[in-house]
């Protein structure tokens, strides 16, 4: 019964994967823009990125990585899905902070090991309550 369960969980987290490799790139093209071009802090600059990402995100993963729950409302999928991407935003931001700040990483390669780290839970909190059991 495992092995029935995981394939259905990789080929979702390819789906995923190719979603945020999408969402990766729209948020990390308009963080090097914010920063180098417009001058912007690159705190103020990774939030504003990043929710930009999650949008293009959403759009995306809900059309087709997860099944809509027949049991939830589009409005309530959007709330939970907000509620997920602001700890998202959360943790993206602590990592950028501690790794920019603290260690003296560049805040491109930072960016990386961020949307790394913050990928799991993204993937993993959203299965668990946005995906249809079906």
């Amino acid at each position: 019964m495992r092995a029935a369960l995981s394939r259905p969980t990789t080929q979702q987290f390819i789906k995923f994967a190719a979603v945020g490799i999408l969402s990766f790139a729209v948020d990390w093209a308009l963080l090097v823009v914010l920063v180098e071009f417009a001058h912007m802090d690159f705190l103020v600059g990774t939030t504003v990125s990043f929710l930009t990402s999650v949008a293009v995100n959403y759009a995306l993963s809900m059309r087709y990585v997860f099944d809509h729950r027949n049991d939830m409302s589009r409005k309530r999928e959007f709330t939970i899905f907000a509620i997920l991407s602001c700890i998202g935003l959360g943790l993206n931001d602590l990592y950028m902070f501690v790794g920019v700040s603290l260690l003296n990483i560049g805040y491109q390669a930072m960016k990386i090991i961020a949307t790394f780290c913050v990928t799991w839970f993204n993937f993993f909190s959203r299965r668990k309550f946005l995906a249809s059991s079906e």
